[in-house]
């Protein structure tokens, strides 16, 4: 008896790391950079809105790599977005009040994507907090479109330079 129940166990064990395994290959990240720049003339501590160059998608390209394709995606989610100051060198994000990123694309309405309401002082680099929304017709698109809005509360006397760095998790079917 105590022989059948260890091999059911160890059956069972078998078993959850196959699936655990079947999940690690239908669960992936795609990466995406843009740029923009927040301008000398924003106004402080009223809205700004910052338009930014479309960003291409590679994701037929990753879903390849990852043995699927977009009709197989279930789900697409913000994983992290992280924006770093390119320039000037030296600059810090005390500037810089709240921030909210919007994605938008060709066939879908524009949707908050992540923001942050008090962004800390003396770092040059932040984290943004992500929405929950679905994100997989943006990502399944050829291109989207983020548009940023900021409140300022000091004056620039440069124009700033940001890298924005986002990672979007995936989950596909089999």
């Amino acid at each position: 008896m105590n022989r059948v129940l260890i091999a059911l166990g160890l059956a069972a064990l078998t078993v959850l790391g196959a699936c655990e395994k079947i999940k690690d290959l239908l669960n992936f990240s795609i990466a995406n950079e843009s740029s923009f720049t927040v301008s000398s003339t924003t106004p402080i501590n009223s809205p700004y809105t910052i338009n930014t160059p479309d960003v291409t998608t590679n994701s037929s390209q990753e879903f390849e790599n990852n043995n699927t394709n977009a009709k197989l995606v279930k789900e697409v989610k913000l994983k992290s977005l992280t924006l770093t100051i390119t320039n000037p060198s030296q600059q810090n994000f005390n500037f810089l009040k709240t921030i909210r990123i919007y994605i938008s694309s060709t066939n879908s309405n524009e949707i908050e994507l992540a923001s942050l309401e008090s962004v800390p002082a003396g770092v040059s680099s932040i984290v943004l907090t992500p929405t929950n929304s679905r994100l997989d017709e943006y990502i399944k698109a050829d291109k989207y479109s983020l548009r940023t809005e900021v409140v300022t509360d000091e004056v620039l006397t440069h124009d700033v330079s940001l890298r924005c760095n986002s990672v979007f998790s995936v989950a596909a079917n089999l």
